[in-house]
């Protein structure tokens, strides 16, 4: 144990990154007998200059942290399928059914069946993000389809928006923390008309209005003295956020010239098939380059479909995670924000010392967990968009290359069959 204390004390001697790695891995390689270290506060707290990243942890945040940390065990598996529309007198809208299969000792069952509509996994977002302001929550597909894109109820509009909900809800299955949220086990469990009973059962209204008026004050107030790794994570979410805009452009702009280039050659083909019939000597050469043109349009077609599928939809969703990644730097400043407001309250003497004594407390674990989960979270969300990207970028290699192997074989034997034709032509003659 002695060795253990020794490395545990040189951690915390070392940069702010340095500290959290190695407090870390400490806990991780700890035995089960092992104690937790708890390390004691600063008494100081009236001096706002005095926060740091590297604050002492609190027993909480240690615990929240190492949960992050833990190995990944997939036990939740979550289906999103059979969509069906809705219409009323009212509105129209489209329900998905929604399977989950689980073998977690805290569900009463190990298998459910129920139907969700949009809205729903919207209130589940939202849940989300109230009870953990700091943890990355992955976006939802937008809610309104932009102008001059697919109809909002058409075939292909409702699958791709069942495929984005089938993820968004996984990516919360396989959170080692989000996946043990009450409200997610309620919107994964619950008939339609519990989910009902269960939203009414949220924070009052002027509870909402209260804390929304705190989040707007401590944004106005501002942060007097961020750890520089949060003023990084800012700037990186800034340039990704404008790296991805305009990856996502580019890529729309390429599907949108496919697809202009498909139709246009659909065009072209019946010319050739009508302009054989006029012209006796070129009746086969005529024909076969229709033939050609018709299997180019085919594989055109996996093409353009690769490209949406697979492509598209992951430099938009990094788009949209770019602006939740903003929101949840706001919520971590809000919070800091709110503790430095009250520390300059003591500071100044504004109020009864000793409530504000308890409340700063209260406010100073509550910025350490922040800190210390979105770190964590980061690191997770840095190392599954980095595989998401990669495998986005080798599945649009490998549907280019193939769409141009296979286009060249088309025109290959193409020529082949008319050397074929010159060749016994020649021997005809002679």
């Amino acid at each position: 144990m002695e060795s253990e204390s020794s490395s545990s004390a040189a951690s915390v001697s070392g940069s702010p990154a340095q500290t959290v790695t190695d407090l870390s891995r400490h806990m991780l390689e700890q035995d089960e007998d092992d104690d937790l270290e708890v390390f004691s506060k600063d008494a100081t707290l009236t001096d706002a200059s005095s926060f740091s990243a590297s604050m002492p942890m609190s027993p909480a945040s240690m615990i929240n942290q190492y949960k992050l940390e833990e190995q990944d065990i997939k036990d939740v598996f979550i289906t999103v399928d059979c969509p069906e529309s809705h219409v009323t007198s009212i509105e129209t809208f489209v329900t998905y059914r929604v399977i989950t299969k689980t073998t977690r000792s805290e569900f009463d069952s190990s298998e459910y069946e129920v139907r969700r509509r949009y809205q729903d996994f919207l209130w589940l977002k939202g849940k989300l993000e109230e009870a953990h302001p700091t943890l990355i929550i992955n976006p939802l597909p937008e809610k309104f389809v932009m102008k001059g894109m697919m109809e909002r109820f058409n075939d292909g509009f409702i699958e791709t928006r069942r495929k984005a909900l089938q993820k968004f809800v996984n990516r919360i299955a396989d959170h080692p923390i989000l996946s043990f949220n009450e409200d997610f086990k309620v919107f994964l469990t619950a008939q339609a008309w519990e989910l009902v009973s269960h939203k009414k059962q949220g924070p009052g209204l002027l509870s909402r209005i209260g804390e929304t008026v705190r989040a707007v004050a401590a944004s106005v107030r501002g942060v007097q003295n961020r750890p520089e790794e949060f003023t990084a994570m800012n700037d990186y979410v800034e340039t990704f956020g404008q790296k991805m805009g305009m990856l996502d452009k580019i890529a729309q702009r390429i599907v949108k010239e496919q697809k202009e280039y498909l139709e246009g050659m659909k065009e072209c083909g019946p010319v050739y098939t009508l302009w054989s019939g006029s012209e006796d000597q070129l009746v086969e050469p005529l024909k076969a380059i229709a033939g050609c043109i018709d299997n180019c349009c085919k594989v055109t077609e996996e093409q353009v479909a690769g490209l949406s599928e697979n492509q598209v939809p992951i430099l938009h969703e990094y788009v949209l995670c770019a602006e939740t990644l903003k929101a949840v730097l706001r919520r971590r400043d809000n919070i800091q924000a709110e503790y430095e407001s009250k520390v300059d309250a003591l500071a100044n003497k504004k109020a009864d010392k000793e409530n504000l004594k308890e409340e700063i407390g209260r406010l100073e674990d509550k910025v350490e967990c922040a800190n210390n989960t979105l770190k964590v979270d980061w690191e997770r969300w840095k190392r599954n968009m980095q595989g998401d990207v990669k495998s986005a970028f080798v599945d649009m290699a490998d549907t280019n290359m193939n769409y141009y192997k296979k286009r060249l074989a088309i025109w290959e034997s193409f020529l082949t069959s008319q050397k074929t034709d010159v060749h016994l032509e020649k021997d005809t003659d002679s």
